[in-house]
């Protein structure tokens, strides 16, 4: 079982540890000041976009060799109308540009906390987390951390596969936030 620690105990923080714990994993949550003695072997940062510079300037050397997961969508929400990254680049491929010692995987930034917590999109499909990184070992590390969290998880590919879930992130939270789809809906995967 992996150590998982998360920041950000937000909705979509309290959601992944419960995904994760579910799995037989153990979860603490982190701030920014705690020494790195105290990180897991995963790290979820489910914090806003604009909180990733930061973090990753305070905790460079200290996610170094960590799988780092960025959940982020990058969305302008004063507009709803655009992601805030250049069209070429993701979040996260611009966290490992900033943190090259760690491996960034982009994951359950398709997903809606609700849909971690009962493992169900639209309350019969099961829910689907995607995973990108250049980094293989760190998508297979995730994907056996999350057996028994009542999700699937998918190798997605490559970092660069990072901007397309980022848009389909963005696209359910424009679609929620209209009141096209319910906070409980969300993309499903069949397989």
């Amino acid at each position: 079982m992996a150590n998982v620690t998360i920041f950000g105990k937000g909705n979509m923080g309290t959601a992944i540890a419960s995904v994760f714990e579910r799995a037989g994993n153990t979860v603490n949550f982190s701030t920014t000041e705690e020494p790195a003695t105290s990180f897991g072997d995963i790290i979820v940062l489910a914090v806003p976009y604009p909180a990733l510079e930061g973090i990753a300037a305070a905790n460079q050397e200290n996610f170094a060799g960590k799988i780092v997961i960025d959940i982020t969508n990058p969305v302008n929400f004063q507009t709803f109308d655009e992601l805030i990254v250049p069209a070429d680049s993701s979040a996260a491929a611009q966290l490992q540009a900033a943190m090259p010692g760690a491996k960034v995987v982009k994951g359950f930034n398709t997903t809606f906390g609700a849909t971690l917590t009962s493992g169900k999109v639209a309350g019969s499909q099961p829910t689907t987390v995607l995973l990108a990184s250049d980094h293989a070992d760190a998508k297979e590390a995730i994907m056996e951390a999350l057996k028994g969290g009542d999700v699937q998880a998918i190798d997605a590919g490559s970092l660069k596969r990072a901007r397309e879930l980022e848009a389909m992130g963005f696209l359910q939270i424009s679609l929620a936030a209209q009141e096209k789809i319910a906070w409980t809906g969300g993309f499903g995967i069949f397989k």
